[in-house]
């Protein structure tokens, strides 16, 4: 009973690099050096306002409201 218990174990440890998180891991690594290399302000209007700033803020901002809908959305079909 011992020995399947540590490969239980060993099945989770190796479960932690999955090819799928991996390639995830990776674009969102490209991802941020994408944001992080445009540094430019930009104009940015949301409907009346108009602000000015860095491409790199409006970026990320769209990227981690994308990450909260994604994670909401995993969230609600479990």
């Amino acid at each position: 009973m011992s020995s399947n218990a540590s490969s239980g174990g060993g099945g989770k440890k190796n479960g932690m690099l999955t090819p799928g998180r991996l390639t995830v891991a990776g674009l969102g690594i490209l991802a941020l050096i994408f944001i992080f290399e445009n540094t430019r302000n930009t104009k940015i209007r949301l409907l009346i306002p108009e602000v000015t700033m860095p491409l790199w803020m409006a970026l990320l901002g769209t990227g981690l409201i994308g990450a909260l809908c994604g994670a909401y959305l995993i969230r609600r079909r479990k």
